[in-house]
């Protein structure tokens, strides 16, 4: 036998034994790493979670674990001491898709980016409601207002808000009213002025009609805060008397 063939059969042999080693001992030969400590028994059982061949079945994962009762529940269904949420969402998940967001090994976990969630993964009903989850934050501004989140912050990170209240309406001393008179039901995405006391349909149709003005149902379009001459396109105090560069205050013929 030449030396060619030898090297061949003890190569074969070699990745014979490595084939059959990884079968055997699979949690040493390609395991990535350590279990998390709840998953600990299953430190030499790499089928209880693996398909072979195949990696990770989530289907696994959901025999022992109940997607409603992830975090608050053990798989044997005891109370976990300090709950990792307060909601169950894993339920609303358009897919059961465990290792979207999950890994057991320490070293495939020391790649992964924590404390990240994508939003896209759960229901479009769900994604709307962010309060059953996330706490509002006990400000000034956010005790005033409850739900719709999205009109001012996206789903990828909670800063910057999206919104700048300021370059819409300044809100000064004496507009600094809960979010509610301007904004009725609750939707950001549309305003009143007609919420106050002294700004009703009446007493503001009369004012405007007196400048000859008949387009006034967008305030904000030439009002930039409660000044009342503080208008844009120069209509105020010690302006000119032409149209506004948005429209709707000029003079009538």
């Amino acid at each position: 036998m030449d030396m060619s063939r030898i090297f061949k059969f003890i190569l074969a042999a070699n990745l014979l034994v490595l084939a059959l080693l990884v079968f055997v001992y699979p949690n040493l030969m390609v395991g990535p790493g350590k279990l998390i400590p709840g998953h600990k028994q299953l430190e030499t059982d790499c089928f209880a979670c693996h398909s072979k061949f195949g990696g990770a079945e989530s289907a696994r994962c959901v025999s022992c674990h109940k997607p409603e009762q992830i975090g608050r529940l053990t798989s044997a269904g005891q109370p976990i001491v300090k709950p990792l949420t307060s909601t169950p969402f894993h339920q609303q998940l358009l897919s059961q898709n465990c290792v979207a967001c999950h890994s057991d090994h320490a070293g495939v976990k020391r790649y992964r980016q924590p404390g990240l969630f994508d939003h896209n993964l759960l229901n479009t009903a769900t994604r709307t409601q962010c309060q059953t989850c996330h706490k509002s934050p006990n400000d000034s501004l956010h005790q005033k207002i409850t739900g719709n989140c999205s009109q001012c912050h996206s789903q990828d990170k909670w800063t910057p808000a999206t919104f700048d209240h300021g370059k819409s309406f300044i809100l000064d001393r004496d507009h600094n009213a809960s979010c509610a008179t301007c904004h009725p039901r609750n939707d950001y995405s549309r305003y009143t002025c007609y919420g106050c006391h002294e700004h009703s349909l009446a007493s503001i149709r009369g004012e405007h009609i007196e400048e000859g003005i008949r387009d006034f149902d967008n305030c904000v379009e030439c009002h930039r805060s409660g000044n009342k001459h503080d208008i844009r396109g120069g209509r105020g105090e010690g302006g000119g008397e032409g149209r506004s560069e948005h429209g709707g205050h000029g003079d009538d013929d």
